[in-house]
């Protein structure tokens, strides 16, 4: 069966990485969360996904530059705001001290493509341990180093690449990094590279899916999971792909 990952939580529907948009994709009948991961200026790892908090609430600046007492007195709500009323930027054990209570998986982003944040990766991992989520975490980034880091640190938790460009042979690479899976975008990888891919036994979670024909495309060739901002529709047309079948 294909996995369905609500990415940022149900980011189509609700303020993407807030407790808000993950308690929407649970009820929504998804696998698993997608989530983005920083450090503040203090040092708290705090879930969101640019670099700035701009965007996504109602404050200014970068979030490095930022303590997590000014990050959480901001309004992530954003654009949602009037829709369900105001709510804040959550810490990866915020996130945790819920999460370890459901059946779900989920995927950790590490943004650290643009600022490096030495020691992101103890901390993250640091938390995973404490909770014994060890099983039920996948660690993922564009920055490579950062996920083989990872590994090193953690063998144990699985890592997979994410890419946007043409890879050749992906499952090839992801295996010569100790990756379990490929996050390729849904715009760089054909049917048959993920049939192949795991075929050699390298999953494969594309990025973002969201419209029904990629879904649709997706389910039919059974792959492995896909990241999506509509964890409901997607939910919806698995179900319908099954009684098709």
């Amino acid at each position: 069966m294909t996995q369905i990952f609500a990415h940022r939580g149900s980011a189509g529907t609700h303020p993407e990485n807030t407790m808000m948009s993950f308690h929407e994709a649970l009820r929504s009948g998804a696998e698993g969360i997608e989530l983005d991961v920083q450090l503040s200026k203090d040092g708290q790892v705090v879930i969101i996904h640019d670099e700035s908090v701009d965007r996504t609430t109602n404050g200014k600046g970068y979030v490095k530059d930022l303590n997590f007492d000014e990050i959480k007195a901001f309004n992530a709500s954003h654009k949602f705001t009037k829709q369900y009323g105001k709510t804040s930027i959550p810490t990866l054990e915020e996130f945790f001290l819920w999460f370890k209570y459901t059946a779900l998986i989920c995927n950790i982003e590490l943004k650290n493509g643009v600022y490096p944040y030495p020691g992101l990766e103890e901390k993250v991992i640091g938390l995973i341990r404490k909770f014994n989520l060890q099983e039920r975490i996948i660690l993922s980034s564009f920055n490579h180093y950062s996920i083989v880091h990872c590994f090193q640190l953690a063998p144990e938790i699985e890592i997979a690449p994410i890419y946007s460009n043409g890879l050749f042979m992906p499952w090839i690479y992801a295996r010569s990094i100790r990756g379990k899976a490929i996050h390729p975008s849904i715009k760089v990888i054909s049917d048959s590279m993920i049939i192949e891919s795991m075929k050699a036994g390298i999953a494969v979670r594309p990025y973002t899916v969201n419209s029904e024909a990629h879904m649709k495309r997706l389910i039919d060739i059974k792959c492995s999971a896909f990241f999506t901002d509509f964890p409901e529709k997607a939910v919806r047309s698995r179900k319908i792909s099954r009684n098709k079948s």
